[in-house]
C-alpha cells in the first residue's frame, strides 16, 4: 500500500459524554487497522480512555498528548505502539487537565495540534507521514483541546447514542464546526454521524434512528453500532473488541462502519 504524504485526520467530537465517542475511535481505528491501513489515535481527552483501551498503562505514558500539545515534545516521540497491529496511539495523562490555561497567552493556542501533527511545511521531518487514518478522541466538552482538534482535522465524526435526547446539543456542535471553518480551518467537513448503543428490543431506538436520518440525511452512516456487551466489557481487557471477539455484532458494526468511511474518502477525494 502506497501511503498518502499526509493522513487523513478525523475528529471524533460530542460534547456529551456516553455516547461512544471513545469506543468508536479504539474500535473503527482497529477496523481501519485490520482492512490494511496504517493508524494512529491521539488521545486527547484528560481521562485517557482510549489509551487504557488500547492497553497502554497509566505508568508508561512518560511522554503524553500534553507534552505534544506544549511543544516539548514531537508525535514520533508521543506516539507509541499497541498490541494491535498498524495502530499507534499518542496517549494522554491527567497532566492536559491544565493544558489550556498553559497555551491561552499563546498567539497559536488553536493550532497546536496541527503544528504537531503537520509540522512547518512539507518538508518538515515531524510531519505525521507513516499514517494514513488519525483518528482524534476529543473530550466530551467544546474546549480549547476540542478546537484544537477541529482545526487539525480534516472532518469530524459525531457518534450519536440512540436515546431521547439524542439531537439535544447537536446544533450547537454543528454551529462550533461552522465557526471554526469560517475562522481555523477552511478544510474541515462532517464526515459523518454514527449512531449508537442502539437497541433493537427499543422502540424507542428505532424512533431516534428515523428522526436523526430525518434531520440529518446523507450526513448519517448507514451503518449503526448495535448496543454489545462483548464491547463493553473489551476495555477492561485492554483490548478493542475486535480483538476481544471478533465475531461479535459490535465488531462486525465497525467493521462495515470502517469500510464505509473508506469508500466516503474515496468520494471526497475524487471529488
Amino acid at each position: 500500500m502506497i501511503l498518502p504524504k499526509s493522513p487523513r485526520v478525523i475528529a471524533l467530537a460530542n460534547q456529551k459524554g456516553g455516547v461512544g465517542k471513545t469506543t468508536t475511535a479504539i474500535n473503527l481505528g482497529t477496523a481501519l487497522a485490520a482492512i490494511g491501513e496504517e493508524v494512529l489515535i491521539v488521545d486527547l481527552d484528560p481521562q485517557g480512555n482510549a489509551s487504557t483501551g488500547l492497553g497502554i498503562d497509566r505508568k508508561s505514558r512518560t511522554i503524553s498528548t500534553y507534552d505534544l500539545m506544549l511543544g516539548e515534545a514531537t508525535l514520533a516521540e508521543t506516539a507509541v505502539p499497541t498490541s494491535v497491529p498498524r495502530v499507534s496511539v499518542a496517549p494522554s495523562t491527567l497532566d492536559l487537565l491544565g493544558v489550556e490555561l498553559e497555551i491561552a497567552s499563546f498567539s497559536d493556542r488553536a493550532y497546536r495540534l496541527r503544528t504537531a501533527l503537520f509540522g512547518q511545511g512539507e518538508d518538515d521531518p515531524s510531519r505525521s507521514r507513516n499514517y494514513s487514518y488519525v483518528l482524534i478522541d476529543c473530550p466530551p466538552s467544546l474546549n480549547l483541546l476540542t478546537i484544537n482538534a477541529l482545526t487539525a482535522a480534516h472532518s469530524i465524526l459525531v457518534p450519536l447514542q440512540c436515546e431521547f435526547f439524542a439531537l439535544e446539543g447537536l446544533s450547537q456542535l454543528l454551529q462550533t464546526v461552522e465557526q471554526v471553518k469560517q475562522s481555523l480551518n477552511p478544510e474541515l467537513g462532517i464526515h459523518g454521524i454514527v449512531l449508537t448503543m442502539y437497541d433493537a428490543r427499543n422502540n424507542l431506538s428505532g424512533q431516534v434512528v428515523a428522526d436523526v436520518r430525518a434531520h440529518m440525511g446523507d450526513a448519517v452512516y448507514d451503518t449503526i453500532i448495535p448496543r454489545n456487551v462483548r464491547v463493553s466489557e473489551a476495555p477492561s481487557y485492554g483490548k478493542p473488541v475486535l480483538l476481544y471477539d471478533f465475531k461479535s455484532t459490535g465488531s462486525q458494526a465497525y467493521l462495515k462502519l470502517a469500510a464505509e468511511i473508506i469508500q466516503r474518502e474515496r468520494l471526497l477525494r475524487a471529488a
